[in-house]
């Protein structure tokens, strides 16, 4: 499925939706927990409107798709892998699909104590990153991180009530600070925010 790694221009403008509708399934199984690890931002973008334009597909089709894609979210959330990967999926889908906004609503939707701390690493990662203005999408130009500052005061209470029930988790309390920071206009609480990739892991505590 070289295809997905091509850009659009390399077929007829009609042959590469085609390609993507006939390969959906496999390609959604490639994305998944059983796939081959492949980082999928930059492929799923291909799907936008400027590549396979998912947006146009039969409603059926679509529906099926963006449904995959709900479940492919749902799993890294709560599945405990640390929020840059989230950040690349979610960019992708957001990109494959025209907008970020619904999908960050769906993640806020998301229940359970395994999406609970899901949440609060986002919240943590994002909020940081924000802060220090380096929370950016890769391969989706249009994306905007300011509707994820936007977003984060919207899961506060959550991740608050998260804080109390794990008073350990530095996590979630990090994540309060920062969120605070960003809405005060103010500089974060530290000279710099902590750079899990550099620490080489999400750095957990109960969960957070």
């Amino acid at each position: 499925m070289h295809f997905m790694r091509e850009v659009a221009s390399h077929w007829d403008e009609d042959q590469y939706p085609v390609l993507w509708r006939r390969f959906i399934p496999r390609v959604l199984r490639r994305w998944g927990p059983d796939g081959d690890g492949t980082e999928p931002s930059d492929e799923m973008g291909r799907l936008g409107r400027h590549g396979a334009r998912l947006a146009d597909w039969p409603v059926a089709e679509r529906t099926a798709v963006e449904r995959a894609l709900r479940a492919l979210l749902h799993i890294a959330v709560t599945d405990g892998r640390p929020y840059w990967e989230i950040t690349g999926l979610i960019e992708g889908i957001a990109h494959a699909t025209g907008g970020l906004e619904p999908w960050l609503d769906h993640i806020a939707r998301f229940t359970g104590p395994e999406a609970d701390a899901g949440v609060v690493r986002l919240a943590f990662g994002w909020a940081t990153e924000l802060l220090w203005d380096e929370l950016k999408f890769t391969w989706w130009y249009d994306g905007d991180p300011r509707l994820v500052a936007a977003w984060l005061p919207i899961v506060r209470t959550r991740i608050a009530d998260f804080a109390v029930r794990h008073p350990r988790c530095k996590n979630s309390s990090d994540a309060l600070l920062a969120i605070d920071a960003l809405e005060a206009g103010a500089w974060g609480p530290w000279l710099r925010p902590y750079d899990m990739r550099s620490l080489g892991g999400p750095a957990l505590i109960h969960q957070g």
